[in-house]
């Protein structure tokens, strides 16, 4: 997205619905590359992104795009419609949006080390609070999967989904809710565990971790399906502007909820199964 990449949005407005594929190619003539057009809200409004000129840094530069916009989109705008009008009023540009850069790259990093800097700090928390290594450390590994399927999902289904899905500060917005989503999850089955093999001990453990799951299953299933019908809702009827967002939202629910269940906690209990094992061979050696 332009948040990371740098560029330039526009939200032109029109008389009567456009496609955007004819847009692009219209402007693709007068900006000499292919901004990317989406549709924003009504068919009739579009959303142009480009590169260029991004480098310049005159105060007249913004003036020279929209001119070039305006020649681009001739065909497209009322016969009296004229270059003064396109430039100052908001009958067509809606609204415009820059960003450098510089700024982008600082955007993206500042975005990597957030995503980071929480995974760090949830491994804590997790640590801290359940005393064991193996229980943040099978968090941590299901929120990277969650993270990583969503980017993943993006990445193939862009430019194929009839809305937006640019990698922006919104996207960023949705990866950091989604991991509180996943983790508050795999704490709730984190607990259970951590239950049942104190009331459990002398079962196998397999047979407490197979238990504690089954015991959190309806809870787990009943909370997923509640707020994925909500932001299901919110992706039908909210409208265009964030539905790229809810999208990811929605990916998130469905993955965050299996890898709580099918990432984390076989990440636990092989992890402990692992150190056992470990413990046990290393006895044997001593003596």
């Amino acid at each position: 997205g332009v948040d990371f990449s740098g560029g330039r949005n526009y939200v032109v407005s029109f008389k009567e619905e456009v496609q955007t594929m004819d847009v692009a190619r219209d402007l693709e003539s007068a900006f000499g590359e292919a901004p990317t057009v989406i549709t924003y809200g009504e068919k009739s409004t579009v959303r142009i992104t480009t590169k260029y000129m991004i480098e310049d840094d005159r105060p007249e530069v913004d003036s020279i795009i929209k001119t070039q916009m305006f020649n681009g989109l001739q065909s497209y705008l009322d016969e009296d419609a004229n270059l003064d009008d396109f430039l100052n009023s908001q009958d067509y540009i809606i609204s415009s949006h820059k960003v450098g850069p510089t700024i982008a790259s600082d955007i993206k990093r500042a975005a990597v080390i957030v995503v980071f800097a929480s995974l760090l700090v949830i491994f804590l928390y997790i640590l801290g609070r359940f005393r064991n290594w193996q229980f943040g450390l099978g968090a941590v590994a299901a929120l990277l999967h969650d993270v990583l399927i969503i980017i993943g999902l993006f990445s193939l289904l862009h430019g194929l989904m009839p809305f937006s899905l640019e990698l922006d500060q919104s996207f960023i917005a949705a990866i950091l809710t989604v991991v509180g989503y996943s983790i508050n999850d795999t704490v709730v089955v984190f607990d259970r565990i951590r239950e049942y093999l104190g009331l459990q001990k002398r079962r196998e453990r397999k047979e407490v971790f197979n238990t504690a799951l089954n015991s959190t299953l309806s809870r787990t299933f009943s909370t997923s399906l509640s707020t994925f019908f909500v932001i299901l809702a919110i992706f039908l009827f909210g409208g265009d502007v964030i539905r790229g967002f809810t999208f990811a939202l929605l990916i998130g629910i469905v993955v965050g909820t299996y890898s709580s269940l099918f990432i984390a906690t076989p990440v636990v209990f092989d992890t402990m199964k692992k150190e056992k094992t470990a413990g046990v061979q290393k006895g044997t050696s001593g003596k």
